[in-house]
C-alpha cells in the first residue's frame, strides 16, 4: 500500500516539506493531491471542499499546480511555448475557434503569451523565449518548470524535487525563487531530499516512511527525532 492514513493540514501561505527515505509515498501524495491517481479511500480537501478524484485539469483550474520529479519539459516546443501551456488551464476558447483564429483565442493567445513573459522575466529565463526548451541546461529546464506551473496564478504550487541534481549556485537560486513565491502569498508543498534546503526554509515538515506518517512539526522538531533518525539510517535505539 503506497500511502495509509495520512492525514495532515497545511497553513495558507506556508511552506510545508514532505520528507521521508525512497519509497516512502511522497511522490504519490502528490499524484493523488493533483489527480494523477484516484485514491482507493480518503478526502482531499482543499479550500474546504471535497476534490478528491477529479481530473488534473479541474485541480490546476482550481489552483493547485506541480513540477515533476523527473523534468517534463515538452522538448520540440519553445520556451514561451512550454510556458503557454500552463496558462490553458484558464482560457475557455473550444477547438475549432482556436484552428480559425477566433477574436476571443487569438485575444486569450496574446495574453498567454504576455503573462508567460512575465514569468520568464520573474525567473531570470527571458531572453530565452525561443529556445527550444529542450536546448537548455537542466538548471533552467528546472526553472521552466516553476514557469509553467506559476504561469496561472495558482493558490498552492506542489513542488518534486526543485532541487535534485543541481549545483550548489542553482541550488540557492531556486531556494530564493522558492522563498519568493511564497512571499507572494502562494501556498508552498515540497518533496526534496537535500535536508539543507528543507530545513532552511520549511515552516511544517511532515515525514512519510512506508506510506505512514511518522512525525510532523517545525524543523527543529524534525531535526531531534529519533523516529526521523530511524528511518532514514535503518537503525532503531535500544
Amino acid at each position: 500500500m503506497a500511502l495509509h492514513n495520512v492525514s495532515f493540514d497545511i497553513e495558507r501561505g506556508s511552506i510545508t516539506s514532505i520528507i521521508g527515505p525512497n519509497g516512502a509515498g511522497k511522490t504519490t501524495l502528490f499524484n493523488v493531491v493533483s489527480g494523477i491517481y484516484p485514491p482507493d479511500g480518503g478526502e482531499v480537501i482543499y479550500e474546504g471542499k471535497d476534490i478528491t478524484g477529479n481530473p488534473p485539469y479541474k485541480i490546476c483550474f482550481m489552483g493547485i499546480t506541480r513540477t515533476f520529479q523527473n523534468l517534463q519539459v515538452f522538448e520540440n516546443m519553445s520556451v514561451l511555448e512550454n510556458v503557454m501551456v500552463g496558462y490553458h488551464a484558464l482560457t475557455s476558447s473550444e477547438f475549432v475557434s482556436c484552428m480559425v483564429h477566433s477574436f476571443k483565442a487569438s485575444r486569450e493567445e496574446k495574453e498567454a503569451r504576455e503573462k508567460a513573459r512575465e514569468v520568464l522575466n520573474s525567473l531570470n529565463l527571458i531572453g530565452r523565449e525561443n529556445h527550444l526548451g529542450s536546448s537548455l541546461p537542466f538548471g533552467d529546464q528546472k526553472r521552466l518548470e516553476l514557469a509553467r506551473a506559476l504561469v496561472c496564478h495558482p493558490r498552492v504550487i506542489l513542488l518534486d524535487e526543485p532541487v535534485a541534481g543541481l549545483n550548489i549556485s542553482e541550488t540557492d537560486e531556486m531556494s530564493d525563487l522558492i522563498l519568493k513565491q511564497k512571499e507572494s502569498g502562494i501556498t508552498i508543498v515540497l518533496v526534496e531530499h537535500d535536508m539543507n534546503l528543507v530545513m532552511k526554509i520549511s515552516d511544517m515538515i511532515v515525514v512519510l516512511n512506508y506510506g505512514e506518517k511518522i512525525a510532523e512539526g517545525p524543523p527543529e522538531e524534525i531535526r531531534d527525532n529519533k523516529d526521523v533518525a530511524a528511518a532514514y539510517l535503518g537503525t532503531m535505539d535500544s
